[in-house]
């Protein structure tokens, strides 16, 4: 691009400098009329210094910007993105340096996962990783074990790596569809007296070998106090205990894994793992509503030195069960307080609930179940629509938990029904996930102006099993519909819901643009998106749909110095390699973070306890709002309903859950009981 004359590039430093603070430029007030372009020359070299930093590519992600390999800043904004040539004439006598660390590399907008958990993950990431994907932690990339053979073999190394023998193995990511049977003979195989923990991939099951049972004092008359529900799902001789076994487990299993210690631990990874997946801003919504775990939350993420930003959103299912006859908004309103620092919840945002969760196959879906099991509704329809029509009528942007298309029918209906009675320009109705629509489905959306949060893992990792069990082939091939949606211009984003897929954007972006599964088949090739939009959606359409795109998602002026650094263009490398692409680093509100090189060793609490140790209890209120979460025989049962009776034990017969309907019972445990003693002190 030609510079333009010396009159246009007066106008356009002019334009550029406005959006910076007005006493960053040495005038203001009554006397700013007084000022000509060329007083504003002569107060330039009192302006902040500004740093050009010049790359191999800058790819801004705003529409319409030409060819970029530098981008000026000033303190946490962007003055400006273009050749370095032109920038540097651009900034004339205002004072500047140039940059060339990312000389080599590639900037491109800070990329933003605006669904994930940190506190589940906490909870499941200190675990001995090892599942059916790749996954890039802090200490090291833990590799895919693709079956049963790759499994067991992973297990044995990772015993053998622990050098205290008091120390249990806690391994997180096993799933028999993919590492076969596992069950007390396989661990006791592996050691007798090493205490070993199973953790399954669904977060619905435990398997324990005789070691971990007598650790943790799970005797035969333990088990025989079960409810009879509980002890149909539980068989002691395999150290198997699954859904409403593994939920009355888990007082003698959470206080083993759920302590302060441990918690701090995690939220120390968590922080250091959403940085090196290139993350400058993260969202939780639908945060567990807990002064303590947000205040453990704000410790950690809200400090000036942290490099990402994190956004709450209320749990609006939470603030319904227990406000929706009383003050719901003013409740819901009291959450904004909560946050500190870079840890902040965003006004008039709400996270609702439809259907079941996609991992537990309880979606509800409107042709049903191959298989005839039925699909479950995480807040009744009823409930649901109270709700909705509370925060729309209190001009909330709503953004809506959906993975069936019986789902999609119930948020699509409460929209139009308020869109018709009182309707709304940009309201940007979020639906969350999207885990399968009806062709019919999506002009809909397009029409109502909602816009689509997905989680394109869904095809990757369930694709072919949902092929054989439950969907059958073509709906299975059909899951995350994201081609239907970019083809009529919904505002798109992705991502990961951490823990249940991986939090790295590049991997969600490899995910959106090749719909690769396991079998390394291609699942519904015309749903796939072109790496353009798949980047566009880990950018600007997460920041569009928290309603932030004037400040982030983009590089460009005024908006915040946000960027994510790395070693090769995802525009050049094949597609299927996108996931593999380095990350070097981040710049965040205008400061450099460099990614730290793995130093080889684990963040975590240590759990090492000498046999016959007494172990603490825990408490029945530690579990009070799990069923309020999902971890009850029937998710919708109410907040006081702590235990599974005949009535609605088995009320969901899915086989890939079998009684609950929210994904990670036991990570929402542990976040309970972790909420427990924050609150004890």
């Amino acid at each position: 691009m030609k510079r333009a004359s010396t009159d246009l590039s007066r106008r356009t430093i002019l334009q550029l400098l406005a959006t910076l603070p007005m006493a960053a430029v040495g005038f203001g007030g009554a006397n700013a009329a007084e000022f000509s372009l060329q007083d504003l020359e002569s107060q330039l070299v009192q302006l902040p210094e500004i740093t050009i930093y010049r790359a191999r590519r800058v790819i801004t992600m705003a529409a319409g910007q030409p060819a970029a390999d530098a981008v000026a800043v000033v303190g946490s904004r962007v003055l400006a993105a273009g050749k370095l040539d032109e920038l540097q004439q651009l900034v004339g006598k205002q004072p500047f340096k140039t940059d060339d660390r990312f000389a080599e590399k590639i900037i491109i907008a800070g990329m933003i996962d605006q669904h994930l958990h940190p506190i589940l993950a906490a909870g499941t990431l200190t675990w001995t990783v090892i599942a059916i994907e790749d996954w890039v932690l802090p200490a090291g990339t833990s590799k895919a074990a693709s079956d049963a053979a790759s499994y067991i073999a992973r297990v044995k190394e990772a015993e053998t790596a622990i050098s205290d023998p008091n120390e249990p193995l806690m391994t997180w990511g096993y799933h028999h569809y993919f590492h076969g049977m596992v069950r007390r003979t396989q661990l006791d195989a592996i050691s007798k007296t090493r205490p070993i923990f199973v953790w399954h991939r669904s977060g619905h099951e435990f398997i324990l070998n005789t070691a971990a049972l007598d650790l943790v004092g799970i005797t035969p008359e333990f088990v025989a106090n079960f409810p009879e529900t509980a002890k149909a799902q539980t068989n002691l001789e395999d150290g198997y205990f699954f859904e409403q076994g593994m939920f009355a487990a888990l007082p003698k299993l959470v206080p083993v894994f759920a302590t302060k210690e441990r918690l701090f631990a995690g939220l120390d990874l968590i922080k250091d793992y959403v940085h090196r997946s290139g993350l400058t801003i993260i969202g939780d919504p639908g945060a567990m509503v807990s002064k303590p775990l947000q205040e453990a939350l704000n410790s950690v993420f809200g400090g000036d030195d942290v490099p990402f930003r994190t956004y709450f959103l209320p749990d609006g299912k939470t603030m319904a069960l227990e406000h929706i006859e009383g003050d719901l908004i003013g409740e819901t309103e009291a959450l904004l307080g909560w946050g500190k620092g870079k840890a902040e919840y965003l006004p008039k945002q709400v996270k609702l609930f439809a259907d079941g969760a996609i991992f537990s196959q309880l979606m509800q879906m409107s042709e049903g179940y191959t298989d005839g099991h039925h699909g479950e509704w995480i807040m009744e329809p009823a409930l649901f629509d109270k709700a909705f029509d509370a925060y729309w009528k209190a001009d909330y942007h709503i953004h809506i938990h959906q993975n069936g298309d019986a789902g999609l029918d119930t948020v699509l209906n409460a929209l139009e029904r308020n869109m018709s009675s009182n309707p709304k320009h940009d309201h940007r109705t979020e639906i969350v996930h999207f885990g399968y629509a009806r062709p019919d489905q999506v002009p809909r959306i397009a029409a109502l102006g909602a816009v689509i949060g997905a989680n394109p893992y869904y095809v990757t990792a369930l694709a072919d099993i949902y092929g054989n069990i439950g969907l059958g082939k073509e709906r299975a091939d059909h899951m995350v519909p994201i081609g239907d949606a970019g083809r009529l211009n919904i505002s798109t984003s992705l991502h990961s819901d951490l823990p249940m897929a991986p939090g790295q954007p590049l991997f969600l972006v490899w995910s959106a643009v090749n719909r690769t599964t396991f079998s390394g088949r291609v699942a519904g090739p015309e749903q796939r998106l072109s790496v353009e939009q798949a980047l566009q959606a880990v950018t600007i359409g997460p920041a569009r749909s928290y309603r932030l795109e004037d400040e982030i998602g983009s590089i460009e002026p005024g908006k915040l110095a946000n960027f994510t650094i790395l070693e090769s263009d995802p525009f050049e490398v094949a597609p299927e390699t996108i996931k593999d692409i380095a990350v070097w680093g981040t710049v965040h509100e205008g400061t450099v973070y460099p990614v730290k090189q793995p130093d080889g060793t684990m963040k975590k609490a240590s759990l090492s306890f000498p046999k016959g140790a007494d172990l603490p209890a825990a408490t029945g209120a530690s579990f009070a709002s799990i069923a309020n979460r999902g971890g009850s025989c029937n998710c919708c049962e109410p907040v006081s309903s702590m235990a599974c009776t005949d009535a609605t034990a088995g009320a969901n017969s899915s086989p890939m859950a079998g009684g609950c309907c929210r994904t990670n019972v036991f990570g929402l445990a542990m976040a309970a009981h972790w909420a427990e003693q924050l609150g004890r002190g």
